[in-house]
């Protein structure tokens, strides 16, 4: 049922339980996870174009952190993994890749008690309502 499993990443250290589901649910199903970092490039359009490249530098090089690191924990425990930086609005992105992927599950993170963010709409929230694929939120949301 499950082959390949997406797992969006955001680089926070906040990940540990998603990581967890994600692997638990990967080696029952003899699954691919597929994780994948999102830059999200909206918020420094406005930079002047030097500038531009020095962060969109810097943002990469958090992505290549965020999944080597995961993907490291992964295929520890014995799964395959594949690695993905991506460019643009992370929630179309991820919907994207999911497609493009034929990913069968969505495992990611939410902040489900921040009741501003959900009413005025999260990357999770997104994808959550556009997926065609069943997606496993876990909540990460810190105490």
């Amino acid at each position: 049922m499950y082959e390949d499993i997406l797992l969006p990443t955001d680089g926070s250290e906040s990940m540990d339980a998603v990581i967890d589901h994600a692997a638990d649910i990967a080696r029952r199903r003899d699954a691919t996870v597929h994780v994948v970092y999102v830059i999200d490039d909206r918020s420094f359009l406005t930079l002047q174009e030097g500038m531009q490249a020095s962060v969109l530098d810097e943002l990469r090089e958090e992505g290549e952190t965020a999944t080597t690191a995961i993907a490291s924990r992964l295929e520890s425990e014995g799964v395959a993994v594949h690695t993905a930086i991506r460019k643009g609005n992370p929630a179309d992105e991820i919907l994207d890749y999911a497609e493009e992927s034929a990913i069968d599950l969505v495992v990611m993170g939410t902040h489900g008690a921040d009741h501003q963010r959900n009413m005025l709409g999260s990357v999770s929230q997104k994808v959550v309502t556009m997926a065609d694929v069943p997606v496993l939120t876990v909540n990460i949301a810190e105490e």
